[in-house]
């Protein structure tokens, strides 16, 4: 199973690429490759700016990525109640290329904030809005608290957030694992 995961954020420091990446890591036996989405800086989109440009580069190689994947995790960045901004930027500029750019990919979809929403927002809005652009949720995930809650050396710290985590990422796994077998 070919994995693609990123945090929905351009920070340096971002506790949601943390995330996605930690989230990754616990589908054993996949071939992960983890995005930076600071490889793909773009233009603000506009259709002026479209018209002028065309479509930049940066978008054709995310889309190229995503085609890869069996799996998409996202950990979405909340900012004011929605996606970070140049995500949405990213994500406005995919979606002029391709409208389904997601083509029918499975998606784990999570978030996490420092507060104990832990992104709840973006995540509701992305669980409704990603489908209109191909996307299949297989999962959701809040981590509320995230320095409260989570440790770069040993993932999720408090158990019972740990117990629905591990929930999310076993169904997943297990079908997964069916999918496969079917499909063999």
């Amino acid at each position: 199973m070919k994995l693609i995961a990123f945090g929905a954020s351009y920070s340096n420091d971002s506790i949601n690429q943390k995330f996605a990446t930690y989230a990754a890591k616990q589908f054993a036996g996949a071939d992960i490759e983890i995005l930076d989405l600071r490889n793909y800086w773009l233009p603000l989109y506009t259709t002026d700016v479209e018209t002028e440009i065309g479509h930049p580069e940066e978008v054709t190689h995310f889309l190229a990525k995503l085609e890869q994947a069996d799996l998409i995790v996202i950990s979405l960045a909340e900012y004011n109640g929605s996606y970070a901004t140049a995500f949405k930027n990213l994500f406005d500029w995919a979606s002029r290329v391709k409208m389904n750019f997601f083509e029918g990919k499975e998606l784990l979809l999570l978030s996490t904030s420092p507060g104990p929403r832990g992104g709840l927002t973006v995540l509701q809005t992305a669980k409704e809005r990603f489908p209109f652009h191909g996307a299949t949720i297989a999962g959701t995930f809040s981590l509320p608290n995230f320095y409260d809650n989570f440790s770069e050396e040993t993932g999720i710290l408090n158990e019972e957030v740990k117990g629905k985590f591990n929930d999310v990422i076993g169904t997943l796994q297990q079908a997964q694992t069916s999918n496969k077998q079917i499909a063999v």
